[in-house]
């Protein structure tokens, strides 16, 4: 089938689908590449429905290895792309309410019927160029709306992740999700504590870093799935703040608006941070009878702990979690910027996560009080600061010291340290200037 020949995916996929309409089968592109095709998208990967049998499948390619014989699931490679293969089938009893125990091969239309929302049940003949819709997903697409197929409840007792899947169409596609689909998202909520905590994760990844990620962050609340991935959530509703500084409202609703002030396009690590910076709040809520307002003392360094904890929970990478973590630990050092002394200031911006920081505290502002003169201030010390880097190469290292004549102690990193906050703050330019510096007195060391 050439291979070795790198096509796009589309044709790859058009080949098989030619090879399998050639040698007498039914044979169309399947779900998802056609739903984003008919969308104007560009398809990641494209997906075949077949009425031949995983037999004939490898007869007709010899290089087909089966992922899931069982389903009737073929993966074919062609033009460097591996290209799922399935045959149309009816679905047994879904008793682990994710696949089912069985299967029996069927005709096109009962495939479609068993798929998950009518825009996902659509097929195309890319060979005949024709839509075949046993499901109306065409209607549904072009008026938005995602619609389960056949009995909502029934669709998703069979897998409960389609709970998932229903809000994260809904908030990438912008749809409208049909009123007896949504009844049974609320109505069966509580199915998705059943899921591995793993592709339950995955889906709510996805739709976070979404640009419909308020709208998914609704649906989420509003359904109630939300109390089965972050449940500490629900707490920010009604944790009241100083007015003077949070005019928005609790900080349920300050962390919505946030999530609204983002730009399209994030990482995942900023928009957990953004989801949790305040999750530490309704536990550390004070109210300071001398001042006359609520506190939240300590927040920052509590929801820094909430999160991780939150976060190893859905199992999050352990690089996702320290990035994610050190936003919501940080998030307050920002109103202290303009009293930091020029090493520390270099320091706070050298780190990995400042980026992802700083925009958080951007949205942070704009979703309270709306004042971005520590914002300003830093974008103002990032240009300052361009034409050389923040942390420069060391003056000296411990191999100097010891060359000195020094013995290597605990107190190498306290002395190295400080010769590096003379070199950040200007008043160490050299090595000859940092070894006469560490010649004085009260650095003195008994020598080996």
């Amino acid at each position: 089938m050439g291979a070795n020949t790198t096509k796009d995916a589309r044709t790859a996929a058009t080949e098989i689908v030619q090879i399998l309409q050639a040698n007498g089968q039914i044979a169309y592109f399947a779900g998802g590449c056609v739903r984003d095709q008919l969308l104007g998208n560009s398809p990641q990967d494209y997906d075949i429905a077949t009425d031949a049998r995983p037999e004939r499948i490898k007869a007709l390619f010899p290089e087909a290895h089966g992922v899931g014989a069982h389903f009737g699931v073929m993966l074919v490679k062609n033009g460097g792309h591996t290209t799922e293969i399935a045959t149309f089938r009816l679905d047994g009893d879904y008793t682990d309410g994710r696949r089912p125990d069985s299967v029996t091969f069927a005709a096109a239309k009962e495939d479609a019927q068993r798929r998950d929302f009518t825009i996902n049940g659509l097929f195309f003949d890319p060979i005949a160029d024709e839509i075949i819709d046993h499901v109306d997903g065409r209607t549904d697409l072009e008026n938005q709306v995602l619609r389960a197929i056949c009995i909502p409840s029934q669709r998703f007792e069979e897998d409960h992740l389609r709970l998932m899947r229903a809000v994260r169409f809904a908030a990438v596609l912008g749809f409208e999700i049909e009123p007896g689909t949504w009844s049974a998202v609320c109505a069966q909520s509580g199915s998705l504590a059943r899921i591995s905590i793993e592709r339950t994760r995955d889906e709510f990844s996805r739709i976070m870093v979404s640009p419909g990620r308020v709208r998914g962050f609704d649906l989420l609340v509003d359904s109630g799935l939300m109390n089965h991935i972050i449940p500490e959530i629900e707490a920010l509703k009604g944790c009241d703040q100083p007015p003077d500084y949070h005019p928005e409202g609790d900080v349920f609703v300050h962390t919505r608006l946030m999530l609204s002030l983002l730009p399209e396009n994030v990482s995942l690590p900023l928009v957990l941070s953004v989801l949790l910076h305040d999750i530490g709040k309704p536990a550390t809520r004070t109210w300071d009878e001398a001042d006359q307002r609520i506190r939240f003392n300590g927040h920052a360094e509590l929801g820094a702990e909430m999160s991780e904890s939150i976060l190893r929970r859905l199992k999050y990478p352990n690089d996702i979690i320290e990035d994610a973590v050190a936003g919501v630990a940080n998030h307050m050092r920002f109103m202290n910027v303009q009293n930091m002394r020029l090493a520390k200031l270099k320091r706070f911006m050298a780190r990995d996560t400042f980026d992802d920081e700083m925009e958080l505290h951007r949205v942070d502002c704009l979703g309270s009080h709306g004042m971005l003169d520590n914002y300003t201030f830093l974008q103002e010390r990032r240009e300052a600061f361009a034409s050389e880097p923040l942390i420069p190469p060391p003056l000296i290292t411990g191999n100097d010291l010891i060359a000195l004549g020094w013995k290597p102690s605990p107190r190498f990193a306290e002395i190295l340290t400080e010769i590096q906050t003379h070199q950040l703050e200007g008043t160490l330019t050299s090595r000859d200037e940092a070894l006469s510096w560490i010649a004085q007195p009260q650095w003195q060391k008994p020598r080996t």
